[in-house]
């Protein structure tokens, strides 16, 4: 197996990340999203980005050239049909990634490699949708992208060996730090960081203490570099909500209960910071 050309699909908080470091680490990006003002958002994020490396005197300008370069943004999932692996980094529905998958299954060359950015959907679920169960892999990188190491590399059911050892080797070409492991709703970082969000939640709702309060407990007291609750609004609410829902349902465990205010922020439209207002308010960047 060799990868030389990346498709992310989804150019949104994490899939421009991900394009960012495949591009960084010298791999060739088609990043696809449904809306040419989507692709061009994330490419001007990536860009942004690069900027404040320059800044910082980490990044000459010649190398910022360079690395957008090797992007190639575009509307059109047919043209991911040559690259070696594709990224999936859509939003967290499991019927809408498994009817991409089935998609790009038709259009894709029968070696490349599956991954999914899925935060909480169970890998075995999503690679049913193709005819390739031995090369699909789940591969969660952590929001901000660029800034976070870990890669959580989750096998599914059928995951042959040379996919895990193929996504952990790009991982690490990437800059970050994989670590496997087991299938499963929530993998390990979303079972246990969820959870501990939406308790936080209950904890506002229930008058327990401020928002500021329940933040501050968490940042002093366990030594969290961000409080709970505004990791929530960082991750967006509507994100954290699906995927309590998948835990909930994939569990049928009462523990994983969404918190009703939870509901019904993202009901009002409350989002966190992608809307500038969550359980904190935003200046418009």
């Amino acid at each position: 197996m060799k990868v030389e050309r990346i498709g992310v699909v989804g150019a949104g908080q994490m899939g421009h990340g991900i394009a960012l470091v495949a591009a960084e680490a010298g791999f060739n990006v088609v990043l696809r999203d449904i809306k040419k003002e989507y692709v061009d958002k994330g490419l001007s994020r990536m860009e942004k980005f690069l900027d404040r490396s320059i800044e910082k005197g980490k990044l000459t300008a010649e190398e910022k050239k360079e690395i957008l370069d090797r992007v190639e943004g575009t509307t059109k999932l047919e043209d991911l049909k040559d690259v070696d692996l594709v990224i999936e980094a859509i939003f967290e529905n499991v019927e809408a990634k498994k009817e991409l998958f089935k998609e790009l299954d038709r259009i894709c060359e029968k070696e490349t490699v599956f991954a999914s950015n899925t935060s909480t959907i169970p890998i075995t679920d999503l690679a049913s949708a193709t005819d390739r169960p031995e090369l699909f892999i789940g591969m969660h990188f952590m929001n901000p992208v660029p800034l976070m190491k870990l890669v959580e590399v989750i096998r599914g059911l059928r995951t042959s060996d040379e996919t895990a050892e193929l996504i952990k080797e790009l991982a690490v070409k990437m800059g970050k730090t994989p670590v496997e492991v087991n299938d499963g709703p929530g993998f390990v970082s979303n079972r246990l960081l969820m959870p501990m969000i939406n308790e936080a939640i209950y904890c506002l709702m229930e008058g327990v203490g401020s928002a500021e309060a329940i933040d501050n407990v968490m940042k002093l007291g366990m030594n969290h570099p961000m409080g709970p609750l505004e990791l929530a609004d960082l991750i967006g609410l509507d994100v954290v909500l699906n995927i309590m829902n998948v835990l909930y349902e994939g569990f049928n465990d009462s523990k994983y209960r969404p918190c009703p205010l939870l509901k019904k922020m993202v009901q009002a439209g409350y989002l966190g910071r992608k809307t500038r207002k969550g359980f904190y308010e935003y200046r418009r960047e």
